[in-house]
């Protein structure tokens, strides 16, 4: 919103002249009521703008009372705004949200229903800033259901957590709120989904590692291990002569050709020995233990 002054440049004073206030709620130099006025002089202009958008046909007109009311509320949003603030998502992100609500309140409220004009955009920047924390501010996102369930069962914790004395069971809420014990586990599972911990957060008494430093990685040996647990039965029924082969062949990384000098056979009988190796080796695999 691009503000503009009302003088003609050619009519414009020096800038030492003084500077006239503008009297309360009458716009100011640059064409806007002055947001910084006391809460019951607030309210009065703001309901005496919002009479006169309904009683005025211009289009310009009306845009330009609209412009007044947004910024004459200006302070209220940013208010709203600083109460979610330190939640993950930075303050000045959260300031132009509410501003987006202030306007959508100012387009939306109907001054026919004569009620506080704050009564309406309170709500109405609230739900703004609160949709955008359930789209914008979840580093892993649940579903819906999950995200709105954990705001419940965070209410309903404290309140029982007053009343009992200590903290609630997932089984008591769940009967406070009418809902599955699975579903509050599963909310409750997904906590810390909004802002993870960071992995480079620092560990231990003196802080010298950090939490990246304390996950596993992923263990090539492990599925070897799994091989060898697997194929050591069906290896151990082998001959001696096709233990060796296979010790050559897939340990040692010899060559038929070497095997085969090592052994006393041509090249073309220890592809064949292989050949029978393997399929014997499958089939003791594939086949149903015995009882």
């Amino acid at each position: 919103m691009t503000v503009t002054s009302d003088i003609p440049a050619a009519e414009q004073q020096p800038t030492q002249q003084p500077t006239q206030q503008p009297t309360l709620g009458q716009p100011s130099a640059t064409g806007f009521a002055d947001p910084e006025v006391p809460e019951h002089d607030r309210g009065e202009t703001t309901a005496r703008l919002l009479r006169q958008i309904t009683e005025t046909q211009d289009a310009t007109e009306q845009d330009r009372l609209r412009d007044e009311v947004v910024v004459l509320n200006m302070a209220v949003a940013r208010a709203i705004a600083h109460r979610y603030a330190r939640r993950g998502i930075a303050v000045d992100d959260l300031v132009q949200v509410a501003y987006v609500g202030l306007v959508k309140a100012v387009n939306g409220f109907d001054p026919s229903h004569e009620r506080d004009f704050l009564s309406y955009a309170v709500p109405t920047v609230t739900g703004e800033v609160k949709r955008h924390f359930r789209d914008f501010g979840w580093t892993v996102r649940p579903p819906r259901r999950i995200q709105e369930l954990q705001g419940q069962i965070s209410r309903t914790s404290n309140e029982m957590s007053h009343t009992l004395g200590r903290s609630p069971r997932p089984s008591e809420v769940a009967k406070k709120l009418g809902v599955d014990v699975e579903q509050v586990i599963e909310a409750l599972a997904a906590d810390g989904a909004f802002t993870p911990a960071s992995l480079d957060v620092p560990v231990g008494e003196e802080g010298s590692a950090v939490l990246g430093d304390l996950l596993g990685d992923n263990d090539h040996d492990l599925a070897r291990a799994e091989m060898r647990m697997t194929l050591g039965p069906a290896v151990r029924k082998l001959g001696t002569r096709d233990r060796k082969i296979l010790e050559l062949r897939f340990f040692e990384g010899w060559t038929q050709e070497q095997i085969a000098k090592e052994i006393g056979v041509t090249q073309m009988q220890v592809s064949r020995l292989l050949a029978r190796i393997l399929t014997d080796l499958r089939e003791d695999l594939s086949s149903d233990p015995q009882p």
